[in-house]
Protein backbone atom coordinates (compact mmCIF):
# COMPACT_ATOMS: atom_id res chain seq x y z
CA UNK A 1 0.00 0.00 0.00
CA UNK A 2 3.29 2.48 0.50
CA UNK A 3 3.58 2.45 -3.43
CA UNK A 4 0.07 3.06 -3.88
CA UNK A 5 0.20 5.95 -1.55
CA UNK A 6 3.86 7.62 -2.12
CA UNK A 7 3.85 7.48 -5.42
CA UNK A 8 1.03 10.17 -6.55
CA UNK A 9 2.76 13.14 -6.42
CA UNK A 10 5.97 11.70 -7.26
CA UNK A 11 4.53 10.65 -10.60
CA UNK A 12 2.83 14.26 -11.03
CA UNK A 13 6.13 15.33 -10.99
CA UNK A 14 7.19 13.30 -13.93
CA UNK A 15 5.03 14.36 -16.48
CA UNK A 16 4.46 18.28 -14.28
CA UNK A 17 8.50 18.78 -13.35
CA UNK A 18 10.99 21.29 -14.51
CA UNK A 19 14.36 22.35 -13.94
CA UNK A 20 13.76 24.69 -11.53
CA UNK A 21 13.01 27.74 -13.37
CA UNK A 22 10.54 29.03 -15.76
CA UNK A 23 12.72 29.27 -19.26
CA UNK A 24 10.06 30.74 -21.36
CA UNK A 25 6.99 33.29 -21.22
CA UNK A 26 4.06 30.99 -21.99
CA UNK A 27 1.23 32.34 -23.78
CA UNK A 28 -2.28 33.11 -22.27
CA UNK A 29 -5.45 30.26 -22.59
CA UNK A 30 -8.16 31.13 -23.98
CA UNK A 31 -10.78 32.26 -21.53
CA UNK A 32 -13.81 28.76 -21.24
CA UNK A 33 -16.44 30.29 -21.61
CA UNK A 34 -18.73 27.24 -21.39
CA UNK A 35 -18.24 26.94 -17.72
CA UNK A 36 -21.16 28.36 -15.62
CA UNK A 37 -22.24 28.77 -12.49
CA UNK A 38 -24.69 25.34 -13.28
CA UNK A 39 -22.06 23.18 -14.34
CA UNK A 40 -18.78 24.75 -12.69
CA UNK A 41 -17.23 22.33 -10.03
CA UNK A 42 -17.37 25.11 -7.36
CA UNK A 43 -19.76 27.66 -6.65
CA UNK A 44 -17.82 30.95 -6.03
CA UNK A 45 -16.36 32.92 -9.45
CA UNK A 46 -13.73 36.11 -9.04
CA UNK A 47 -13.59 39.26 -10.02
CA UNK A 48 -11.42 39.27 -13.26
CA UNK A 49 -9.38 42.73 -11.59
CA UNK A 50 -9.22 40.39 -7.95
CA UNK A 51 -5.81 38.46 -10.31
CA UNK A 52 -4.66 41.34 -11.85
CA UNK A 53 -4.60 43.27 -8.78
CA UNK A 54 -2.79 40.07 -7.19
CA UNK A 55 -0.42 39.75 -10.22
CA UNK A 56 0.79 43.18 -9.87
CA UNK A 57 1.00 43.51 -6.07
CA UNK A 58 3.13 40.34 -6.25
CA UNK A 59 5.32 41.33 -8.96
CA UNK A 60 4.95 38.29 -10.55
CA UNK A 61 7.86 37.41 -13.98
CA UNK A 62 5.82 37.95 -17.25
CA UNK A 63 5.86 33.86 -17.52
CA UNK A 64 4.72 33.02 -14.28
CA UNK A 65 2.31 36.15 -14.49
CA UNK A 66 0.93 34.24 -17.79
CA UNK A 67 0.30 30.77 -16.28
CA UNK A 68 -1.76 32.51 -13.32
CA UNK A 69 -3.78 34.24 -15.68
CA UNK A 70 -4.31 30.87 -18.09
CA UNK A 71 -5.25 28.93 -14.84
CA UNK A 72 -7.77 31.00 -14.05
CA UNK A 73 -8.92 31.42 -17.91
CA UNK A 74 -9.29 27.81 -18.35
CA UNK A 75 -11.76 28.10 -15.52
CA UNK A 76 -13.69 30.98 -16.50
CA UNK A 77 -12.50 32.76 -13.29
CA UNK A 78 -13.90 29.98 -10.63
CA UNK A 79 -12.64 29.67 -7.44
CA UNK A 80 -10.01 26.71 -7.75
CA UNK A 81 -9.44 26.21 -3.31
CA UNK A 82 -12.28 27.48 -1.85
CA UNK A 83 -16.15 26.91 -2.49
CA UNK A 84 -19.26 28.39 -0.28
CA UNK A 85 -18.73 25.42 2.26
CA UNK A 86 -15.41 26.38 2.76
CA UNK A 87 -12.05 24.48 1.61
CA UNK A 88 -12.38 22.20 -1.31
CA UNK A 89 -10.72 18.89 -1.36
CA UNK A 90 -8.16 19.66 -3.31
CA UNK A 91 -7.31 22.31 -1.33
CA UNK A 92 -7.09 20.19 2.11
CA UNK A 93 -4.99 17.60 -0.16
CA UNK A 94 -2.81 20.26 -1.49
CA UNK A 95 -2.04 21.95 1.89
CA UNK A 96 -1.17 18.39 3.37
CA UNK A 97 1.22 18.42 0.71
CA UNK A 98 2.83 21.55 1.70
CA UNK A 99 2.99 20.79 5.24
CA UNK A 100 4.69 17.56 4.36
CA UNK A 101 7.26 19.01 2.90
CA UNK A 102 7.74 21.77 4.53
CA UNK A 103 7.13 24.57 1.90
CA UNK A 104 7.35 28.29 2.02
CA UNK A 105 3.65 28.20 2.09
CA UNK A 106 3.92 27.76 5.63
CA UNK A 107 6.01 30.55 6.45
CA UNK A 108 3.23 33.44 5.65
CA UNK A 109 1.67 33.29 9.03
CA UNK A 110 -1.69 35.16 7.82
CA UNK A 111 -2.35 32.28 5.10
CA UNK A 112 -1.40 29.79 7.93
CA UNK A 113 -4.09 31.38 10.04
CA UNK A 114 -7.07 31.68 7.14
CA UNK A 115 -6.11 28.05 6.55
CA UNK A 116 -6.74 26.68 9.85
CA UNK A 117 -9.84 29.02 10.12
CA UNK A 118 -11.07 27.28 7.32
CA UNK A 119 -10.65 24.22 7.56
CA UNK A 120 -13.52 23.30 10.17
CA UNK A 121 -16.29 22.08 8.09
CA UNK A 122 -19.09 25.08 9.93
CA UNK A 123 -16.66 27.81 7.92
CA UNK A 124 -18.29 29.33 5.07
CA UNK A 125 -16.48 31.26 2.25
CA UNK A 126 -17.32 33.79 0.12
CA UNK A 127 -16.21 35.83 -3.22
CA UNK A 128 -16.38 38.71 -1.66
CA UNK A 129 -14.46 38.53 1.57
CA UNK A 130 -10.84 40.09 0.99
CA UNK A 131 -9.70 37.59 3.19
CA UNK A 132 -10.97 34.62 1.33
CA UNK A 133 -10.21 36.21 -2.16
CA UNK A 134 -6.11 36.59 -0.80
CA UNK A 135 -6.37 32.97 0.89
CA UNK A 136 -7.53 31.82 -3.03
CA UNK A 137 -5.06 33.41 -4.79
CA UNK A 138 -2.14 32.98 -2.22
CA UNK A 139 -2.87 29.20 -2.67
CA UNK A 140 -2.68 29.42 -6.88
CA UNK A 141 0.53 30.51 -6.31
CA UNK A 142 2.19 28.74 -4.18
CA UNK A 143 0.69 25.64 -5.66
CA UNK A 144 2.75 26.61 -9.13
CA UNK A 145 5.52 27.78 -7.77
CA UNK A 146 5.22 23.90 -5.79
CA UNK A 147 4.71 22.34 -8.91
CA UNK A 148 7.51 24.18 -10.44
CA UNK A 149 10.47 23.83 -8.27
CA UNK A 150 9.94 20.21 -6.32
CA UNK A 151 10.49 18.18 -9.22
CA UNK A 152 13.28 18.42 -11.48
CA UNK A 153 12.52 16.30 -14.75
CA UNK A 154 11.55 17.59 -18.53
CA UNK A 155 9.05 21.17 -18.62
CA UNK A 156 5.74 22.08 -16.65
CA UNK A 157 3.22 22.39 -19.31
CA UNK A 158 0.35 25.35 -18.82
CA UNK A 159 -2.07 22.44 -19.19
CA UNK A 160 -1.08 20.42 -16.64
CA UNK A 161 -1.24 23.18 -14.31
CA UNK A 162 -4.79 24.05 -15.68
CA UNK A 163 -6.06 20.52 -15.39
CA UNK A 164 -4.85 19.11 -11.93
CA UNK A 165 -7.81 21.08 -10.58
CA UNK A 166 -11.20 19.99 -11.16
CA UNK A 167 -13.22 22.34 -12.96
CA UNK A 168 -16.23 21.09 -14.96
CA UNK A 169 -19.29 18.61 -13.97
CA UNK A 170 -18.95 15.90 -17.12
CA UNK A 171 -21.55 12.70 -16.83
CA UNK A 172 -20.08 9.97 -14.72
CA UNK A 173 -18.94 7.96 -18.08
CA UNK A 174 -17.66 10.73 -20.07
CA UNK A 175 -15.79 11.84 -17.03
CA UNK A 176 -14.83 7.59 -16.98
CA UNK A 177 -13.98 7.77 -20.34
CA UNK A 178 -11.70 10.54 -19.85
CA UNK A 179 -9.00 9.12 -17.76
CA UNK A 180 -9.52 5.56 -19.13
CA UNK A 181 -8.44 7.39 -22.59
CA UNK A 182 -5.37 7.15 -24.24
CA UNK A 183 -5.62 11.08 -25.06
CA UNK A 184 -5.45 11.73 -21.46
CA UNK A 185 -2.77 13.55 -19.56
CA UNK A 186 -3.06 10.82 -16.48
CA UNK A 187 -1.64 8.45 -18.86
CA UNK A 188 1.83 10.13 -18.46
CA UNK A 189 1.08 9.14 -14.76
CA UNK A 190 1.81 5.55 -15.23
CA UNK A 191 4.84 5.60 -15.79
CA UNK A 192 6.03 6.50 -12.09
CA UNK A 193 2.88 5.26 -10.30
CA UNK A 194 1.92 1.80 -11.14
CA UNK A 195 -0.63 2.18 -8.49
CA UNK A 196 -2.53 4.49 -10.39
CA UNK A 197 -2.09 2.02 -13.57
CA UNK A 198 -3.54 -0.66 -11.42
CA UNK A 199 -6.75 1.39 -10.39
CA UNK A 200 -6.98 2.95 -14.21
CA UNK A 201 -7.19 -0.61 -15.34
CA UNK A 202 -9.85 -1.08 -13.25
CA UNK A 203 -11.54 1.87 -14.33
CA UNK A 204 -11.97 0.28 -17.65
CA UNK A 205 -12.99 -3.23 -16.67
CA UNK A 206 -15.85 -1.52 -14.75
CA UNK A 207 -16.68 1.02 -17.54
CA UNK A 208 -16.67 -2.36 -19.93
CA UNK A 209 -19.00 -3.80 -18.09
CA UNK A 210 -21.49 -0.44 -17.74
CA UNK A 211 -21.42 -0.54 -21.44
CA UNK A 212 -22.36 -4.32 -21.33
CA UNK A 213 -25.29 -3.57 -19.27
CA UNK A 214 -23.89 -3.41 -16.11
CA UNK A 215 -24.93 -6.12 -13.59
CA UNK A 216 -28.12 -7.51 -12.10
CA UNK A 217 -29.42 -5.83 -9.28
CA UNK A 218 -32.06 -7.70 -6.83
CA UNK A 219 -33.93 -8.42 -3.99
CA UNK A 220 -33.76 -10.81 -0.95
CA UNK A 221 -36.80 -11.63 1.24
CA UNK A 222 -35.85 -10.22 4.78
CA UNK A 223 -34.28 -12.99 7.14
CA UNK A 224 -33.60 -15.32 3.92
CA UNK A 225 -30.52 -17.34 4.60
CA UNK A 226 -28.50 -19.48 1.86
CA UNK A 227 -27.64 -22.66 2.78
CA UNK A 228 -23.93 -24.56 1.88
CA UNK A 229 -24.86 -26.98 -0.59
CA UNK A 230 -28.43 -26.09 -1.15
CA UNK A 231 -30.34 -24.30 -4.09
CA UNK A 232 -31.81 -21.39 -4.95
CA UNK A 233 -32.95 -19.78 -8.13
CA UNK A 234 -30.99 -16.39 -6.79
CA UNK A 235 -27.55 -18.22 -6.55
CA UNK A 236 -26.89 -18.17 -10.41
CA UNK A 237 -27.67 -14.56 -10.63
CA UNK A 238 -24.81 -14.31 -7.44
CA UNK A 239 -22.45 -16.31 -9.32
CA UNK A 240 -22.89 -14.22 -12.57
CA UNK A 241 -21.90 -11.06 -10.38
CA UNK A 242 -18.79 -12.37 -8.93
CA UNK A 243 -17.84 -13.63 -12.18
CA UNK A 244 -18.37 -10.16 -13.37
CA UNK A 245 -16.12 -8.50 -10.23
CA UNK A 246 -13.03 -11.47 -11.01
CA UNK A 247 -13.88 -12.89 -7.67
CA UNK A 248 -15.01 -16.79 -9.12
CA UNK A 249 -14.83 -18.25 -12.46
CA UNK A 250 -17.32 -17.61 -15.32
CA UNK A 251 -19.20 -20.48 -17.08
CA UNK A 252 -21.04 -21.61 -13.69
CA UNK A 253 -24.55 -21.41 -14.26
CA UNK A 254 -26.13 -23.77 -11.52
CA UNK A 255 -28.20 -22.63 -8.56
CA UNK A 256 -26.30 -24.65 -5.79
CA UNK A 257 -24.29 -22.40 -3.42
CA UNK A 258 -21.32 -25.22 -3.94
CA UNK A 259 -17.57 -24.76 -3.23
CA UNK A 260 -16.44 -21.88 -5.70
CA UNK A 261 -18.98 -19.65 -5.18
CA UNK A 262 -18.17 -20.08 -1.01
CA UNK A 263 -14.63 -19.24 -2.06
CA UNK A 264 -15.95 -16.43 -4.15
CA UNK A 265 -17.95 -15.11 -1.59
CA UNK A 266 -15.18 -14.88 0.71
CA UNK A 267 -12.73 -13.27 -1.95
CA UNK A 268 -15.80 -10.73 -2.49
CA UNK A 269 -16.07 -10.02 1.69
CA UNK A 270 -12.43 -9.23 1.84
CA UNK A 271 -12.22 -6.87 -0.87
CA UNK A 272 -15.00 -5.12 0.80
CA UNK A 273 -13.93 -5.15 4.18
CA UNK A 274 -15.82 -7.89 5.78
CA UNK A 275 -14.95 -10.97 7.59
CA UNK A 276 -14.12 -13.83 4.52
CA UNK A 277 -16.55 -16.31 6.62
CA UNK A 278 -18.06 -17.04 3.19
CA UNK A 279 -21.88 -16.37 3.81
CA UNK A 280 -24.17 -14.19 1.88
CA UNK A 281 -25.17 -11.77 4.43
CA UNK A 282 -27.90 -9.01 4.18
CA UNK A 283 -24.18 -6.75 3.73
CA UNK A 284 -22.61 -8.11 1.10
CA UNK A 285 -25.97 -8.72 -0.99
CA UNK A 286 -26.03 -4.51 -0.22
CA UNK A 287 -23.06 -4.64 -1.43
CA UNK A 288 -23.63 -6.21 -4.53
CA UNK A 289 -26.49 -4.02 -5.15
CA UNK A 290 -24.73 -0.87 -5.60
CA UNK A 291 -24.82 0.09 -9.29
CA UNK A 292 -21.90 -0.25 -11.64
CA UNK A 293 -21.89 2.88 -12.65
CA UNK A 294 -21.74 4.23 -8.86
CA UNK A 295 -18.68 2.51 -8.49
CA UNK A 296 -16.90 3.79 -11.47
CA UNK A 297 -18.20 7.06 -9.98
CA UNK A 298 -16.37 5.59 -6.69
CA UNK A 299 -13.34 4.99 -8.84
CA UNK A 300 -13.32 8.58 -10.56
CA UNK A 301 -13.42 9.95 -7.42
CA UNK A 302 -10.13 8.10 -5.61
CA UNK A 303 -8.19 8.31 -8.75
CA UNK A 304 -8.24 11.92 -9.07
CA UNK A 305 -7.53 11.89 -5.24
CA UNK A 306 -4.31 9.88 -5.88
CA UNK A 307 -2.83 13.06 -7.71
CA UNK A 308 -2.93 14.99 -3.91
CA UNK A 309 -0.79 12.60 -1.67
CA UNK A 310 2.46 13.97 -0.95
CA UNK A 311 5.78 11.88 -2.34
CA UNK A 312 7.79 10.52 -0.04
CA UNK A 313 11.14 8.79 0.01
CA UNK A 314 12.50 5.45 1.27
CA UNK A 315 12.25 6.13 5.09
CA UNK A 316 9.95 5.10 7.96
CA UNK A 317 6.01 5.92 7.66
CA UNK A 318 2.90 5.49 9.17
CA UNK A 319 -0.65 5.62 7.28
CA UNK A 320 -3.83 5.44 8.55
CA UNK A 321 -6.33 5.24 5.97
CA UNK A 322 -9.75 6.05 7.62
CA UNK A 323 -12.29 4.16 5.49
CA UNK A 324 -10.40 0.69 5.75
CA UNK A 325 -10.22 1.59 9.75
CA UNK A 326 -6.63 0.30 9.46
CA UNK A 327 -2.94 1.67 10.27
CA UNK A 328 -0.15 0.26 7.96
CA UNK A 329 3.62 0.84 9.21
CA UNK A 330 6.16 1.01 6.36
CA UNK A 331 10.40 1.27 6.30
CA UNK A 332 10.77 1.98 2.75
CA UNK A 333 9.17 -0.16 0.03
CA UNK A 334 8.71 -2.82 3.25
CA UNK A 335 5.58 -2.71 5.28
CA UNK A 336 6.52 -3.96 8.90
CA UNK A 337 3.04 -4.62 9.88
CA UNK A 338 -0.50 -3.10 9.93
CA UNK A 339 -3.62 -2.97 12.62
CA UNK A 340 -7.00 -2.51 13.07
CA UNK A 341 -7.98 0.48 14.59
CA UNK A 342 -10.92 2.68 15.62
CA UNK A 343 -11.74 5.73 14.09
CA UNK A 344 -14.33 8.85 14.44
CA UNK A 345 -17.96 8.27 14.78
CA UNK A 346 -19.78 10.64 12.30
CA UNK A 347 -20.04 14.52 13.67
CA UNK A 348 -16.83 13.07 15.55
CA UNK A 349 -14.48 12.91 12.04
CA UNK A 350 -10.78 12.10 12.23
CA UNK A 351 -9.31 14.85 10.06
CA UNK A 352 -7.41 14.19 7.23
CA UNK A 353 -3.95 15.31 7.40
CA UNK A 354 -0.05 15.18 7.68
CA UNK A 355 1.53 14.98 10.86
CA UNK A 356 5.53 13.81 12.79
CA UNK A 357 5.11 11.41 15.14
CA UNK A 358 7.81 12.59 18.07
CA UNK A 359 6.49 11.28 21.49
CA UNK A 360 5.25 8.30 23.30
CA UNK A 361 3.08 9.08 26.42
CA UNK A 362 3.27 6.05 28.94
CA UNK A 363 0.74 5.66 31.64
CA UNK A 364 -1.12 9.43 29.98
CA UNK A 365 -3.80 11.38 31.50
CA UNK A 366 -6.70 11.87 29.65
CA UNK A 367 -7.26 15.58 29.47
CA UNK A 368 -10.94 15.94 28.46
CA UNK A 369 -11.71 18.32 25.75
CA UNK A 370 -14.16 21.07 26.36
CA UNK A 371 -16.85 19.70 24.42
CA UNK A 372 -16.97 16.44 25.87
CA UNK A 373 -17.00 18.01 29.03
CA UNK A 374 -19.92 20.42 28.46
CA UNK A 375 -21.99 17.57 25.91
CA UNK A 376 -21.32 14.45 28.27
CA UNK A 377 -19.68 15.16 31.72
CA UNK A 378 -21.32 17.52 33.59
CA UNK A 379 -24.83 16.28 32.35
CA UNK A 380 -23.66 13.05 34.23
CA UNK A 381 -21.84 15.35 37.54
CA UNK A 382 -25.64 17.28 38.03
CA UNK A 383 -27.39 13.72 38.31
CA UNK A 384 -24.38 12.19 40.36
CA UNK A 385 -22.51 13.78 42.81
CA UNK A 386 -19.56 10.85 42.78
CA UNK A 387 -19.57 10.76 38.76
CA UNK A 388 -16.00 11.73 38.86
CA UNK A 389 -14.62 9.62 41.57
CA UNK A 390 -16.16 6.85 39.40
CA UNK A 391 -14.10 7.44 36.58
CA UNK A 392 -11.23 8.35 38.36
CA UNK A 393 -11.60 12.12 36.99
CA UNK A 394 -10.17 14.65 38.51
CA UNK A 395 -10.91 18.91 38.32
CA UNK A 396 -7.73 20.83 37.72
CA UNK A 397 -8.79 24.02 36.89
CA UNK A 398 -11.41 26.14 35.00
CA UNK A 399 -11.64 27.72 31.61
CA UNK A 400 -14.41 29.81 30.35
CA UNK A 401 -16.64 29.12 32.44
CA UNK A 402 -16.31 25.35 32.26
CA UNK A 403 -14.09 22.65 34.78
CA UNK A 404 -10.95 21.11 32.97
CA UNK A 405 -11.42 17.59 33.58
CA UNK A 406 -9.04 15.40 33.32
CA UNK A 407 -8.83 11.33 33.65
CA UNK A 408 -5.79 9.84 35.75
CA UNK A 409 -3.78 6.95 34.64
CA UNK A 410 -5.36 3.59 35.63
CA UNK A 411 -7.46 0.63 34.21
CA UNK A 412 -10.15 3.35 33.66
CA UNK A 413 -8.38 5.96 31.66
CA UNK A 414 -10.00 6.48 27.97
CA UNK A 415 -6.49 6.51 26.79
CA UNK A 416 -5.58 3.56 28.10
CA UNK A 417 -2.00 2.89 28.88
CA UNK A 418 -0.25 4.83 25.95
CA UNK A 419 -0.52 7.35 23.72
CA UNK A 420 1.44 8.29 20.17
CA UNK A 421 1.61 12.28 19.59
CA UNK A 422 2.55 13.89 16.03
CA UNK A 423 1.50 17.30 17.05
CA UNK A 424 -1.45 19.25 14.90
CA UNK A 425 -4.16 21.72 15.17
CA UNK A 426 -6.67 18.92 15.63
CA UNK A 427 -5.97 17.22 18.65
CA UNK A 428 -6.05 13.79 17.12
CA UNK A 429 -3.57 11.19 18.18
CA UNK A 430 -3.11 7.44 18.10
CA UNK A 431 -3.65 5.66 21.76
CA UNK A 432 -4.34 2.63 23.35
CA UNK A 433 -8.39 2.00 24.54
CA UNK A 434 -9.71 -0.03 27.47
CA UNK A 435 -12.49 -0.88 24.79
CA UNK A 436 -11.13 -3.52 23.01
CA UNK A 437 -13.98 -5.51 21.59
CA UNK A 438 -15.02 -2.73 19.07
CA UNK A 439 -11.86 -4.44 17.20
CA UNK A 440 -13.84 -7.17 15.97
CA UNK A 441 -16.10 -5.11 14.82
CA UNK A 442 -16.28 -4.81 10.52
CA UNK A 443 -16.94 -1.07 10.59
CA UNK A 444 -15.00 0.96 13.35
CA UNK A 445 -16.24 4.73 13.54
CA UNK A 446 -16.91 4.91 17.62
CA UNK A 447 -14.11 7.41 19.03
CA UNK A 448 -14.27 11.44 18.88
CA UNK A 449 -11.89 11.39 16.57
CA UNK A 450 -8.45 10.24 17.84
CA UNK A 451 -7.48 6.85 16.51
CA UNK A 452 -7.25 3.95 18.96
CA UNK A 453 -5.06 1.32 18.43
CA UNK A 454 -6.02 -2.33 18.80
CA UNK A 455 -2.13 -3.20 19.58
CA UNK A 456 -0.30 0.02 20.96
CA UNK A 457 2.31 -2.29 22.55
CA UNK A 458 3.35 -3.65 19.05
CA UNK A 459 3.74 -0.19 18.05
CA UNK A 460 5.57 0.86 21.04
CA UNK A 461 8.51 -2.04 20.68
CA UNK A 462 8.66 -0.69 17.21
CA UNK A 463 8.83 2.65 17.70
CA UNK A 464 11.63 2.44 20.33
CA UNK A 465 13.45 -0.68 19.09
CA UNK A 466 16.50 1.77 18.34
CA UNK A 467 16.46 3.15 21.56
CA UNK A 468 18.72 1.38 24.04
CA UNK A 469 17.37 2.44 26.95
CA UNK A 470 13.62 1.11 26.01
CA UNK A 471 13.44 -2.91 25.80
CA UNK A 472 10.01 -4.42 26.09
CA UNK A 473 10.56 -5.11 29.59
CA UNK A 474 11.08 -1.38 30.37
CA UNK A 475 7.98 -0.39 27.89
CA UNK A 476 5.66 -2.87 29.95
CA UNK A 477 6.30 -1.66 33.45
CA UNK A 478 6.18 1.97 32.01
CA UNK A 479 2.95 1.25 30.96
CA UNK A 480 1.38 -0.56 33.37
CA UNK A 481 3.39 2.21 36.12
CA UNK A 482 0.23 4.54 36.68
CA UNK A 483 2.35 7.37 36.56
CA UNK A 484 2.89 9.33 33.57
CA UNK A 485 6.12 9.19 31.23
CA UNK A 486 6.92 11.16 27.99
CA UNK A 487 8.89 9.76 25.59
CA UNK A 488 10.95 12.05 22.86
CA UNK A 489 11.97 9.86 19.38
CA UNK A 490 15.03 9.47 18.09
CA UNK A 491 13.55 9.64 14.97
CA UNK A 492 10.69 11.42 14.15
CA UNK A 493 8.22 9.33 11.93
CA UNK A 494 6.32 10.85 9.56
CA UNK A 495 2.06 10.25 9.42
CA UNK A 496 -0.42 10.58 6.87
CA UNK A 497 -3.83 10.28 7.79
CA UNK A 498 -6.08 9.70 4.20
CA UNK A 499 -9.64 8.80 3.03
CA UNK A 500 -9.32 6.38 0.41
CA UNK A 501 -12.86 4.37 -0.43
CA UNK A 502 -11.57 2.49 -3.54
CA UNK A 503 -7.57 1.11 -4.05
CA UNK A 504 -6.03 -2.09 -5.32
CA UNK A 505 -4.11 -3.53 -2.46
CA UNK A 506 -0.87 -5.16 -3.09
CA UNK A 507 -2.43 -8.74 -3.92
CA UNK A 508 -3.49 -6.82 -7.10
CA UNK A 509 -7.53 -7.03 -5.14
CA UNK A 510 -9.36 -3.84 -5.82
CA UNK A 511 -10.80 -2.70 -2.82
CA UNK A 512 -14.18 -1.11 -2.19
CA UNK A 513 -14.98 0.75 1.27
CA UNK A 514 -17.71 2.84 2.72
CA UNK A 515 -18.14 6.29 2.17
CA UNK A 516 -18.28 6.69 6.00
CA UNK A 517 -18.07 10.43 6.08
CA UNK A 518 -19.66 11.30 3.35
CA UNK A 519 -16.79 13.07 1.70
CA UNK A 520 -16.68 10.77 -1.80
CA UNK A 521 -20.83 12.22 -1.66
CA UNK A 522 -19.57 16.14 -1.10
CA UNK A 523 -17.23 15.55 -3.92
CA UNK A 524 -19.32 13.70 -6.79
CA UNK A 525 -21.85 16.36 -6.16
CA UNK A 526 -18.93 19.00 -7.39
CA UNK A 527 -17.53 16.75 -10.10
CA UNK A 528 -20.30 14.82 -11.99
CA UNK A 529 -23.99 16.16 -13.50
CA UNK A 530 -25.69 12.96 -12.73
CA UNK A 531 -24.08 11.99 -8.83
CA UNK A 532 -24.72 8.61 -7.73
Amino acid sequence: MRNFLLTSLVALGFFTACNNEIKKEQQVSERDLSITRVNAYNDLFLDTAAVNTFITKEQMEPALANRFRSFYNRRNFQFAWLASDGLTEQARSFWNAVNYKQDSALEDKKLKAEMKDLWSSSTQASASDKDNIRTELLLTKYFMNYMLTNYEQGTVKKKDLESLVPRKKEPVIVLADSFVSKKAVNNEYEAANSSYKLLKDQLALYVGIAKKGGWQLFSVPAGKKFKKNGSDPLIPVIKKHLALTGDMAAGDTTAVFNEPLEAGIKSYQARMGYKPDGVISPAIIKEMNVPVNKRIQQLVINLDRMRWLPDGDNGKLIVTNIPEFKVHVYDGSRQEFEMPVVVGKDGHNTVIFTGTLSQVVFSPYWNVPPSIVKNEILPKMNSDKSYLDQEDMEVVSESGGLPVIRQRPGPKNSLGKVKFLFPNDFNIYFHDTPAKSLFSQDQRAFSHGCIRLSDPVKMANYLLKDDAGWDAAKINAAMNAGKEKTVELKTKIPVLITYYTAWVDAAGKLNFRDDIYGHDAAVAHKMFTNPL
